[in-house]
């Protein structure tokens, strides 16, 4: 492997759909046509995959020992020796500078939550992921960032039910993605932990109802949002609604790659290579813009 093909994989691109989170409020708000918002939308996502790959690539750094000892991150360019790991922490660096620095250029605030969702990860990755429930808490803070930035970035705030939903599915995330390296690492309801310190304090048991309680409070949040006088108003209709099995669906797909037919791949992998999971994304999203934008063309 190349070098820049070692740097690259380091980045995870793959992940960054997760930053697709921080266009949401542009969808949300009708100005996703609008090529001033659209663009400004999009150069936030960009400086938010140009932190989430320096993020990546400061984990990768601190944690290259226990990856060494992992069955799947082992394979990864700096573990296995094909990313040499001063590269490695000069591309972080300048991938933190220079995104910082094109969200500075967006607005002085969306600077500012770019600098706390940098600082949060930091932290999580030199000490606060071995604690188990805070671990899951910063992941999901991470995620309410995206979306604050994103409304930050076209001067739009992210309403509450976008806020809450985002909190509610991001710990839902996570909680799987737990439950799943317990699951392959053989440690559940053990107490112990070969992979993963904050595995301890978890208890499968405990991470299955908590998914299921997310679950079902992730569907209930968003079925009241379209149900919601405000929404019904702004988008002048009553038929967003019927998007709610798509996400009834997409979580109990989730939850199945991470509690019933658990891979290798963590579940968050798992569902981005996962053909029926992203067939109801792709219909809930196709349904969703047919909703809102049908009456904005009008």
């Amino acid at each position: 492997m190349s070098t820049a093909g070692a740097i690259i994989k380091t980045l995870r691109p793959r992940q960054w759909v997760k930053n697709s989170f921080v266009v949401a409020p542009l969808v949300f708000s009708k100005h996703l046509f609008d090529i001033d918002f659209a663009l400004q939308s999009a150069a936030a996502a960009a400086a938010f995959c140009g932190l989430s790959g320096a993020v990546y690539c400061f984990n990768d750094l601190r944690d290259v020992d226990e990856d060494r000892r992992h069955p799947v991150k082992k394979n990864r360019p700096i573990a296995s020796g094909a990313l040499p790991e001063s590269t490695a922490l000069v591309v972080a660096i300048a991938l933190a500078v220079v995104s910082l620095a094109g969200c500075a250029l967006l607005s002085l605030p969306l600077a500012g939550v770019g600098a706390g969702y940098l600082a949060i990860n930091l932290a999580y990755s030199l000490h606060l992921k071995q604690i188990a429930w805070l671990d899951v808490s910063l992941i999901a803070a991470g995620f309410l960032l995206r979306v604050i930035g994103g409304g930050l970035a076209i001067d739009v705030p992210p309403s509450v039910w976008l806020l809450a939903c985002t909190a509610l599915l991001s710990m839902l995330l996570g909680f799987g993605k737990r439950a799943h390296e317990l699951k392959i690492s053989g440690d559940a309801g053990s107490g112990r932990a070969t992979t993963r310190a904050a595995l301890a304090g978890y208890s499968l048991p405990v991470l299955t109802g908590s998914m299921v309680v997310l679950g079902l409070a992730t569907c209930t949040t968003y079925a009241l949002y379209t149900r919601d006088p405000h929404t019904l108003e702004y988008f002048g209709s009553r038929n967003l609604v019927w998007t709610t099995p798509f996400c009834v669906l997409g979580i109990a797909r989730f939850m199945q790659l991470a509690l019933v037919s658990p891979r290798l791949s963590s579940p968050t992998d798992a569902m981005l290579r996962d053909a029926p999971f992203l067939v109801n994304l792709l219909a809930w999203a196709g349904t969703v813009l047919a909703i809102i934008y049908s009456r904005v063309a009008q």
